[in-house]
């Protein structure tokens, strides 16, 4: 299992999103687990750069439409995810 952990960046957050940080990075983080999870699960010789790709995908369609509008992650951080899922698919 890949334990992947959201953690946004104070400086660039609004007052508000500031406000609601420990909130928006667990569900962030609980959305990209489960995501994660379920790839993990149905692994079938995907590279890495597609794995990132469906991370991103299945991440914001568990979230709310405005949150997941506003969920850009660094992608190298999806892409270490991705290898850690074909890491342990070997």
């Amino acid at each position: 299992m890949v334990d992947p952990q959201v953690t946004l960046d104070p400086r660039s957050l609004s007052p508000v999103e500031d406000k609601l940080r420990g909130p928006l990075e667990d569900q962030l983080t609980s959305a990209l687990q489960a995501a994660a999870d379920k790839i993990q699960s149905e692994y079938a010789g995907q590279s890495a750069d597609e794995l990132t790709v469906l991370l991103l995908e299945r991440t914001r369609r568990s979230l709310h439409p405005d949150i997941a509008a506003g969920f850009t992650p660094d992608r190298s951080e999806l892409h270490r995810v991705a290898e850690a899922i074909i890491d342990r698919a070997s």
